[in-house]
């Protein structure tokens, strides 16, 4: 699986704590459509440790996604948090019975 990289060139960074943070999502392996969908069984299930993997292999997503709504009057950071309580609420939801990717249904949270 390859690994996305958020460079310093695309990225505003205004805070020591964004650039640590995206230091750190960018060390998160992304998981495959298999491993999905087993996260997305085992989430129904009530386990937490998969709704925190599917999430935190998904945080590069919500960084990108935030990065084309920056200034539209919020901040890259709230835009980045708003955007991951959305991937959370995503994750518990999401139905992969239905034959979508996750990333596919968690943009509209």
């Amino acid at each position: 699986m390859r690994q996305l990289k958020i460079t310093k060139q695309v990225t505003n960074r205004e805070t020591a704590s964004l650039d640590k943070y995206l230091q750190e999502i960018g060390k998160v392996d992304l998981i495959t459509a298999d491993e999905e969908v087993e996260l997305a069984q085992r989430i129904k299930a009530g386990d937490q440790r998969a709704l925190e993997k599917l999430t935190k292999a998904n945080l590069r997503f919500v960084v990108s996604v935030a990065k084309q709504y920056q200034n539209q009057g919020l901040t890259l950071p709230d835009l980045i948090n708003e955007g991951n309580l959305g991937l959370i609420k995503a994750a518990q939801r999401f139905d992969e019975t239905r034959g979508f990717k996750f990333i596919s249904y968690a943009v509209w949270w």
